[in-house]
């Protein structure tokens, strides 16, 4: 589970690395948020280390995607529809 996690977050973090000067479209956005947010929180519950979870590769991809949440927040009023990276428990 560890290697399948962090191959998950390898290839998220390689997409967004070559859309790096382009903004993420709004759907484009929603869709990844989900599919980190549920790995995430999926592969935690399977066992898998908070080490591993919370890789240098996971910080990249979640600081990419909060950036582009707030810049979709202020420029696109409503498009996220209460989508966030923020987790409800936070």
């Amino acid at each position: 589970f560890q290697q399948w996690y962090s191959n998950s977050m390898k290839v998220i973090c390689m997409w967004l690395a070559d859309r790096l000067d382009l903004q993420l479209h709004v759907y484009q956005l929603k869709t990844l948020i989900k599919i980190v947010k549920k790995t995430y929180r999926d592969f935690r519950l399977q066992g898998v280390l908070e080490g591993t979870l919370n890789s240098k590769t996971y910080d990249t991809v979640h600081s990419r995607l909060t950036v582009e949440e707030a810049t979709a927040s202020v420029t696109d009023a409503g498009g996220l529809q209460g989508i966030t990276m923020k987790d409800s428990d936070e």
